[in-house]
């Protein structure tokens, strides 16, 4: 498996490209990756979302429709990325896929796995492709996603970071911003996240 990252836009969103098996699966296409990924995919076969915020979906449709490929979102997070008031420039997309909670995909041989771990937003999800995890914005290098933008809910972060601390095995974990870590790294933070909230 080969990762490829680039972080995208003012709040430097990593945008990844995984590619395993011959296929390669678009993460997270924020502001202007279109250009870095059309450059760098050479058998796309889908785009994931691990939520719906604008910083991590603004290239969805037009990525959609230049490979013609199909888009997968969390269920939760569908209506940010069609109407948005905080950012009312947003280009929208649709998903031909909703992802419900915890779900597994197969392409072929390839499983991708959604994990829902809400608080952040309503959607917020972890996709485990191979021995990586993709954490969005719920999980950081030492940190946490953000509980006070609109849909957000400290109690539902509370219980996300419970299940995520009893993951009983360890992979490498590339969030949304920064650089990467791993689960049982960050497993050792999160009694002091919870409290913290």
């Amino acid at each position: 498996m080969n990762i490829k990252s680039k972080a995208m836009g003012m709040y430097q969103t990593n945008c990844y490209i995984v590619s395993i098996e011959g296929k390669d699966f678009i993460i997270d296409p924020g502001v202007d990756a279109t250009q870095w990924v059309m450059e760098n995919v050479t058998n796309p076969v889908a785009i994931l979302n691990t939520h719906g915020h604008f910083d991590h979906v603004w290239s969805n449709a037009e990525l959609q429709k230049k490979l013609n490929i199909p888009l997968y979102t969390p269920k939760d997070d569908i209506p940010m990325l069609s109407s948005n008031d905080w950012v009312p420039d947003l280009p929208p997309s649709k998903p031909d896929f909703e992802v419900d909670g915890d779900a597994e995909l197969f392409f072929d041989d390839v499983k991708v796995k959604f994990r829902h771990f809400p608080g952040h937003c309503p959607g917020c999800s972890t996709i485990e492709i191979g021995d990586a995890m993709f954490s969005g914005d719920f999980i950081f290098e030492r940190s946490i996603g953000r509980c006070d933008f609109p849909y957000s809910s400290v109690e539902d972060m509370k219980d996300s970071l419970k299940r995520f601390k009893e993951l009983d095995y360890d992979k490498k974990v590339y969030p949304g911003h920064g650089s990467s870590t791993t689960i049982k790294a960050e497993q050792k933070h999160i009694d002091y996240w919870i409290q913290s909230l």
